[in-house]
């Protein structure tokens, strides 16, 4: 059984424009509906932000993109800094969920996905990092693009011999995912 962890796809976040959203959100929508059609389960992380940021709790900006695909059976997290592991629910819910695989996507890519794909592989997850399925926006020294190009690398290189992480399309995902239930 496999738990998608969507990290910080919300309102706010997106009023700066982000590298291939739409793709992005399709993306989630895609592995999330494939997740939940085999009995596995998908997890949404909020941060909880300040005022400022539109992302305070409960806010407009706070809330999860309306184009995302949110299930009842979904849960929610909530952070306040970018591991999704630190001062959540989050370590035990995956304990007592014990997903043979994590699957993460989400934004920030050099924020957010990457603090909680390294805190998931440092508690020993498995985890699969959706190439095309996190994003950021272009920053000052980086355009958006190179920054994802360079995590994808990144996390696929990780010294994790227990629980090295995967890089996969969300094409090869839903795939994998659809032959586990056929």
């Amino acid at each position: 059984m496999d738990v998608l962890l969507v990290v910080d796809m919300q309102k706010a976040l997106f009023r700066t424009p982000r590298f291939n959203a739409q793709t992005v959100i399709s993306n989630i929508n895609l592995i999330g509906a494939a997740i939940r059609r085999c009995g596995g389960h998908v997890i949404y992380v909020q941060h909880n932000g300040t005022v400022a940021e539109g992302l305070f709790p409960h806010s407009d900006g706070w809330f999860l993109l309306d184009a995302l695909t949110v299930e009842a059976t979904d849960r929610v997290i909530e952070k306040s800094i970018c591991d999704s592991f630190f001062a959540t629910g989050l370590p035990e819910l995956l304990l007592q969920l014990a997903p043979e695989r994590v699957i993460v996507a989400g934004c920030a890519s050099e924020f957010c996905v990457d603090t909680t794909i390294r805190s998931a592989v440092s508690r020993g997850f498995g985890v699969v990092a959706v190439a095309d399925g996190h994003t950021t926006a272009d920053r000052p020294h980086l355009k958006a693009e190179s920054i994802i190009e360079h995590h994808n690398w990144v996390w696929e290189n990780l010294i994790a011999p227990k629980t090295p992480v995967s890089v996969k399309s969300a094409a090869k995902v839903v795939a994998e995912i659809n032959r586990r239930i056929s």
